[in-house]
């Protein structure tokens, strides 16, 4: 195991467009700004459950521009400075360079990299941590990339599975396993396998490595990009570097991390160089409305109200009844009150839309009782 001295820094992906969240989130104010599931909005959680381990000053946040100034107002103060815009989205293979070389740029030489979604909900937080610092540990090998693996509860379809093989390491006292491939997505029946073999993981996002490994990789797997970003580099901390990035960010090429650097790492011949850490921390990705009503409900059937002013759905800032009785496309029936927005009264524009919709699922609720 290699025991130089490495800072960790944290790079958080906070670039969603705000589409699962209708009618609360829109682009300018997608999910990780938004307090789902708590007080604090999911970026501030993020932030939150990363203190003890990593200092604000270290902790990247890479974003676009229309979220960009609400992202600063919800991050601590020395990691404002630490945001970082793109011109256009190119998904995660570029987004977690982009900051992995303004993190080779502030360390002034290697660093540790923990890169993890805004979005996600983890439920147990100092077990989380533990994970993570063990996870980090592991990645400080040169070469080594790690990702969390969260053991799945059901035969899920809308995730990445992970699959894994041979016997576990040790990463202080846990155990972390070779990675065999990863899977996208996979049908149901296969899902169903995945699921009941033990040997497959959820695949949450969240990855750790040296910033040398991940920037190697990426000039093996993707070197056009590399260079791009690599003459970008050069730019960063002088005036020219905005023009530059506009000019170059356009032309990277537009795939994922998993696709562009893990799978085909799996593949290659020799010692295995992708590990998975299973993390039963409580974890989810919090994907729908659905996936808030089981993170809330406490029994079968619960109806579930979120915020001020249970009695009187249409008083209150913001309003959630979910009920397992009412089946609307296979998704729990949802009736959702927006800040401002009283379902009986006229309203314009989106409001009105959501009013609307907000009118006809009471009205539909109250026929059916």
């Amino acid at each position: 195991m290699a025991t130089d001295k490495l800072a960790t820094h944290a790079v958080i992906l906070a670039g969603g467009r705000g589409t699962r969240f209708w009618p609360r989130s829109r682009t300018r104010t997608p999910k990780q700004l938004l307090n789902i599931v708590g007080n604090e909005t999911m970026l501030e959680q993020t932030v939150a459950r990363l203190r003890p381990l990593i200092p604000p000053e270290r902790v990247w946040t890479v974003t676009n521009s229309e979220q960009a100034q609400e992202v600063r107002k919800q991050m601590p103060a020395p990691a404002r400075r630490r945001v970082l815009t793109e011109p256009v989205g190119r998904n995660t293979a570029a987004a977690i360079a982009l900051a992995a070389l303004h993190v080779r740029h502030s360390a002034r030489s290697d660093a540790l990299l923990a890169v993890l979604p805004a979005d996600h909900y983890i439920a147990n937080p100092e077990r989380y941590r533990v994970i993570v610092r063990a996870a980090l540990e592991m990645a400080r090998e040169p070469g080594r990339m790690v990702v969390l693996g969260i053991p799945p509860t059901r035969p899920d379809t809308g995730f990445g599975y992970i699959e894994r093989m041979g016997n576990a390491l040790d990463s202080k006292g846990f155990p972390v396993f070779a990675v065999r491939r990863f899977t996208e997505k996979p049908a149901l029946a296969l899902a169903k396998e995945y699921a009941g073999s033990g040997d497959y993981h959820w695949n949450a996002g969240m990855f750790f490595w040296r910033v040398s490994t991940f920037l190697d990789n990426l000039k093996h797997y993707l070197p056009k990009t590399s260079a791009a970003l690599e003459s970008l580099a050069a730019s960063i901390g002088k005036r020219s570097y905005e023009k530059h990035l506009r000019e170059i960010y356009p032309m990277l090429e537009n795939i994922s991390v998993d696709y562009a650097v893990l799978e085909p790492a799996t593949r290659e011949q020799g010692q295995p160089r992708v590990f998975v850490f299973p993390a039963e921390v409580g974890w989810s990705d919090i994907g729908s409305w659905t996936a808030v009503y089981e993170l809330l409900a406490k029994k079968p059937d619960e109806n579930i109200f979120a915020g001020e002013g249970h009695a009187n759905v249409t008083a209150s800032t913001m309003a959630l009844i979910l009920s397992e009785k009412f089946d609307l496309r296979d998704t729990y029936f949802l009736i959702a009150g927006i800040a401002g927005i009283d379902p009986h009264q006229g309203t314009t524009g989106s409001a009105a839309a959501a009013g609307g919709l907000m009118h006809g699922l009471l009205r539909s609720h109250r026929c059916h009782r």
